[in-house]
């Protein structure tokens, strides 16, 4: 029996149909270098999605390496009830320093969902703590991800993914999402007002004594389509926030980390929230790792004698663990020591030029791009079953990680992806789409 099929006899893996992998199998990678995948038969295939969106500074960079094999000389793990590490205050005062300002508390967990999780728990005992138990309901967006606990999944917009979940779901209100090219308010650029944020000023006015916050992800919707919107209503959501005394929550899980060409995706609106959950980036993609920063209101409010049970009852087995630290601190040595945001700001406006040259195809509606991510729109093609199965098909043939959202095919490029790499990459999506538009041509002509 060869790992493949041991593979499929044993595992079940993520956001997948077992059944499709009868026709397409799991790919068995044994090594990564820089951009790079290679498979046990010696292909290459540039991860242009960053493993999901956490690789920032390459595969097997050895400074990341090194970090985690030093911290194993000395130790693993240890439970951070009670005790604390050097990795873990180092790394506490290092996000602390590049965060916004008003956040000053780290609270360390596993992953991007617990790091929401753990979000939510604060604002909500936040406003028990202080005497208003009223605010108990979250406002979300429509089309928003989260992650795939409940309780972040009860903040999403109702998708073929979640929605056989939503009788664990809690009550939450969602307002419409900023979504450009498809406008909620049916606006065009030109005439627009922000109109889109009128529901949740509306919402706001009407019921903000039961809002203990509102999430979001700043200027991306990542798992939602990868829908990019202006930083203004970014800048209009903060606003509100302040304005009707809720918390504001970012979720720079997938923004964070240089992606947007800063380090963080509100320091384009110079948005300061309340709550921030970080994850994915954080540890260069190396190890699981999850952080929520606050800010001392918010953290005082829980400081208090343990018999008055305003302490914070959560925590997670892997909460700071060390060799997770080790890693993020690297990862930010590599920021200062390689200066990726610099290097970025250099390829950013290269990479959205490109971007533009897919506008003119037949098969794309629509073009949008932020930073290292770009995303192409494909028309919705009558009969057109599985297209991100087919997209996925035609990028492994070229040597491309791709797995499109639905409809949307999208770059989540690594930050240290070179200028002559990303002409590569842009030349094969393109040789993609073309096999795609014959594909599809010939499919229904056959119907016809």
């Amino acid at each position: 029996m060869d790992w493949i099929e041991r593979d499929l006899r044993y595992n079940w893996h993520p956001y997948t149909q077992m059944k499709d992998c009868e026709n397409l199998p799991p790919i068995l990678i044994e090594r990564a270098e820089g951009i790079k995948f290679y498979d046990s038969e010696g292909n290459a295939y540039y991860d242009t999605i960053s493993s999901w969106w956490c690789n920032v500074h390459g595969h097997n960079h050895p400074k990341i390496i090194q970090a985690i094999n030093d911290q194993l000389d000395s130790l693993e793990h240890v439970l951070f009830a009670g005790f604390t590490h050097k990795p873990a205050i180092l790394l506490a005062e290092a996000l602390v320093d590049i965060a916004p300002s008003r956040l000053r508390k780290v609270f360390f967990s596993d992953n991007g969902s617990t790091a929401v999780e753990t979000a939510l728990k604060i604002s909500f005992q936040y406003w028990q703590n202080t005497g208003r138990p009223r605010r108990s309901k979250f406002i979300s967006l429509e089309n928003a991800y989260h992650g795939d606990t409940v309780g972040a999944m009860s903040l999403a917009g109702r998708n073929p993914f979640n929605k056989i979940f939503a009788p664990l779901f809690f009550d939450s209100f969602r307002v419409p999402s900023p979504n450009c090219p498809h406008c909620p308010m049916k606006k065009t650029k030109e005439n627009c007002r922000l109109e889109c944020s009128e529901p949740l000023e509306k919402l706001l006015r009407k019921k903000n004594k039961e809002i203990a916050g509102i999430i979001l992800e700043p200027l991306l919707q990542a798992a939602g389509g990868m829908v990019i919107y202006p930083i203004e209503y970014l800048r209009k959501v903060a606003e509100l926030a302040t304005t009707y005394q809720v918390h504001l929550i970012v979720d720079e899980v997938a923004t964070g980390f240089g992606r947007t060409g800063k380090m963080f995706a509100v320091e384009h609106a110079g948005v300061e929230p309340d709550l921030m959950c970080l994850s994915k980036g954080i540890t260069g993609g190396y190890l699981p790792l999850g952080a929520t920063l606050v800010t001392n209101e918010i953290y005082y409010a829980f400081y208090d004698d343990y018999t008055q049970n305003k302490t914070f009852f959560h925590g997670h087995t892997y909460t700071a663990n060390p060799l997770a630290c080790a890693a993020a601190l690297a990862s930010l040595d590599i920021f200062e020591e390689e200066r990726a945001l610099e290097r970025i700001s250099q390829l950013i406006p290269i990479f959205h030029k490109k971007m533009e040259g897919f506008r003119h195809l037949p098969l794309v509606e629509d073009v949008r791009y932020i930073g290292m991510i770009g995303a192409l729109e494909l028309k919705s093609l009558s009969g057109e079953e599985r297209m991100e199965l087919k997209v996925h098909r035609e990028g492994l043939k070229e040597g491309l990680i791709l797995r499109p959202l639905g409809n949307v095919v999208y770059l989540f490029l690594p930050l240290c992806t070179k200028e002559e790499e990303l002409e590569e990459i842009v030349h094969r999506c393109h040789r993609v789409l073309d096999r795609l538009k014959i594909e599809t041509e010939q499919n229904l002509l056959t119907r016809e």
